[in-house]
């Protein structure tokens, strides 16, 4: 079974997702604050399976995606943060999602950029997009702090989105 490099800052664990992470992982995607810029909708216990289940699987399919993020202090899992690029996808992404509880901690600049190092430094890349909403302004924020600058829109699933990125 493939295995996510572990990642470890200050406060925070990177790691791959667990059947143990469900419930936390549920309660996070259940809270439609939280995912109206991704999902865009209020996930049910079996579309948060489905969810996670994809990102485990890009691992093994793709070599890279989303850690799960969890607080060193307390072993809670946090949030979601990595690497997206399913087939059809514009770039390689670095995304991030973070329970509502632990907005305002800097959590996701803080596993976003952990993750950008990895991605320039092991997985060799030279350029990352984030794709954010454009009324998401905490992620521009995010994006910002990481260095990443607009670089022009696309569109997904009828949806209009700002493409930030950075380079190597």
């Amino acid at each position: 079974m493939f295995d996510a490099p572990i990642l470890t800052t200050p406060r925070l664990r990177l790691r791959m997702l667990q059947a143990r992470d469900f419930a936390e992982y549920a309660t996070i995607h259940s809270d439609f604050e939280v995912t109206r810029f991704t999902t865009r909708k209020q996930m049910s216990r079996a579309d948060t399976w489905s969810h996670m289940a994809t990102i485990v699987g890009h691992w093994h399919l793709r070599g890279y995606g989303m850690w799960g993020v969890e607080d060193l202090s307390t072993h809670r899992l946090v949030g979601r943060v990595g690497f997206h690029s399913p087939e059809g996808w514009p770039e390689f992404e670095l995304g991030w999602t973070i329970g509502r509880e632990f907005w305002g901690r800097g959590y996701a600049t803080e596993a976003a950029r952990a993750a950008l190092q990895h991605a320039f430094t092991v997985l060799n890349r030279e350029h990352i997009i984030s794709l954010i909403d454009p009324l998401n302004e905490s992620s521009k924020r995010v994006a910002e702090r990481l260095g990443e600058r607009i670089e022009g829109e696309t569109e997904i699933d009828g949806y209009r989105l700002l493409v930030f990125g950075i380079s190597r």
